[in-house]
């Protein structure tokens, strides 16, 4: 829960510190809860008196205790909901609405559209734990993305509109995951496979963040390139190219997402190790393809968007496999 809240209040601090004394009538508090399922049990928090003081309340200090008592409360609220389709929506609609600051700076319009779509399937298939994950990842790899925006836009190899994604960036990075959290919610294959397309949920996600990682800082500290097929040197941002510090940025991206995977129960420490590994095979088999097929007479319609399905979609496959024939065996 307090993970949730933070993640939160981080998303748009100005809110904490520029936002008048809260007024927020009670009533649409309790229907927003209702539409999500809550019972009048779960409610009992906001009728201790909470709200009203904070309404009466005057100063800044005040103001700032309230609107994260009553963000603690909520994230209560959000957490004890059912991952229906229905509080998939409300929830992920409250938290798009908090952390539009955020959205802004790495998505497009249509992007923000298109996140919001993964998100409400994402909660749906796998509640609250399952979206931080995604939300983790898109904070890192904006984060990345934006470093020495200046100097990789001088050398001509930043990403697009100062490196917010639009739709196609959104579903090319989510693809293998979304299908997954389809499998997932309808289950297919019973209980058996469920653990299964959860491991390639999280899986997907660690190549994709390590990918992004590895080629944004590596465009940014990579003091020599290699093509991954040929190991010749070749400049920054060549299809295929590879550095050390770009790979071993990706590595401790990728470790991290699964970290915090493990951490949120979506996978256990094994399955954390596969993640990781599963996605540094990915990349490589990526790196390949970019550097044998792309930009090739022939393979025009291999873009960047086609590459990244690819790509996250050998992260799932391979840790399943890995899961199926290596870590079920020694376990």
């Amino acid at each position: 829960m307090a993970t949730i809240s933070s993640t939160l209040l981080l998303l748009n601090p100005c809110r904490l510190v520029c936002s008048p004394p809260l007024r927020i009538p009670k009533l649409s508090v309790f229907s927003y809860a209702r539409s999500c399922g809550f019972g009048r049990r779960n409610l009992e928090p906001f009728s201790n008196g909470m709200l009203s003081s904070g309404s009466r309340a005057d100063g800044v200090t005040v103001a700032a205790a309230s609107v994260e008592g009553v963000m603690t409360e909520a994230m209560k609220l959000i957490q004890s909901a059912s991952p229906t389709w229905k509080s998939a929506l409300a929830n992920n609609l409250l938290i798009f609405v908090l952390g539009s600051p955020l959205l802004v700076t790495g998505l497009s319009a249509s992007g923000i559209a298109a996140a919001f779509l993964l998100g409400t399937l994402t909660w749906r298939a796998y509640g609250s734990a399952g979206f931080l994950l995604v939300a983790a990842y898109f904070v890192i790899g904006t984060a990345a993305t934006k470093v020495k925006m200046s100097e990789k836009e001088a050398q001509g190899v930043a990403e697009k509109r100062k490196g917010r994604r639009g739709p196609r960036s959104v579903i090319g990075s989510s693809a293998a995951g979304c299908v997954c959290a389809f499998l997932s919610i309808y289950q297919v294959g019973g209980p058996a496979f469920s653990q299964l397309f959860r491991l390639g949920f999280v899986s997907s996600f660690c190549t994709k963040v390590s990918d992004t990682v590895s080629s944004e800082l590596g465009k940014a500290y990579g003091k020599t390139t290699y093509l991954a097929t040929t190991f010749k040197i070749v400049p920054r941002g060549t299809e295929g190219a590879m550095s050390v510090e770009g790979t071993l940025a990706g590595l401790l991206a990728s470790f991290f997402l699964a970290s915090v995977g493990c951490f949120l129960g979506q996978i256990t420490p094994p399955e954390a190790a596969v993640c990781v590994l599963a996605s540094q095979i990915a990349n490589l088999g990526e790196s390949i393809i970019g550097a044998s097929f792309q930009d090739k007479e022939g393979f025009k319609w291999l873009n960047n968007d086609v590459v990244n399905v690819i790509n996250i979609s050998l992260g799932s496959i391979v840790a399943i496999l890995m899961q199926q024939f290596i870590l079920q065996n020694w376990a």
